[in-house]
């Protein structure tokens, strides 16, 4: 079975080469679902503005926005997804392995990741339905409002890649990490 097709940056003309280029400055790279992604140049460009916008004005840590990714990319099976974060997060950001796979079933050693975690997980797993109870935990734990609202959009924002990933059947670029190890 056929996926979409990847839009190659070397004969990429016009808008697409700038968002390949932006692409290329936000992620260091230009990974296959970003290749397919550029069938749409708004949803690339929307894209690579939130992540943008996410990673450098947001209140979440990196190592967090990892762990984030690596739940809900095993929440959804992901396993383009959990290829890009198992090594984003243990090579880039020093995620030992085992904080890693925490991560994947929503757990953390590291008690503030931990509250973040339990949030996202709620958010995956039961499609935004917080309770009062489970909001004022994450508040207890420290969790201002901003940050839970940049929470949702982290979970909402790997949804879509893995959603993408599924539908494009891209070939991983990344050291293959499957939902099911």
């Amino acid at each position: 079975m056929q996926g979409l097709r990847v839009v190659d940056p070397e004969i990429a003309t016009g808008e697409a080469v700038q968002l390949f280029t932006a692409a290329h400055q936000v992620l260091g790279v230009v990974p296959n679902l970003v290749k397919a992604m550029a069938n749409s140049l708004a949803v690339l460009e929307g894209y690579l503005g939130v992540v943008d916008a996410l990673s450098t004005r947001g209140a979440l840590p990196p190592d967090v926005i990892e762990r984030i990714a690596l739940l809900v990319a095993q929440e959804n099976r992901s396993d383009y997804c959990l290829s890009v974060h198992s090594f984003r997060g243990t090579e880039v950001l020093g995620l030992t392995a085992a904080e890693a796979g925490r991560a994947r079933r929503g757990t953390s050693a590291d008690s503030r990741a931990a509250a973040v975690l339990a949030l996202a997980a709620v958010v995956v797993r039961d499609r935004g339905a917080v309770s009062p109870d489970q909001l004022a935990r994450a508040r207890h734990a420290g969790l201002s409002d901003g940050q839970i609202v940049e929470i949702v959009a982290h979970v909402a924002l790997n949804v879509f890649t893995n959603y993408l990933a599924t539908v494009a059947q891209v070939d991983i670029d990344w050291p293959l990490v499957r939902h099911t190890d």
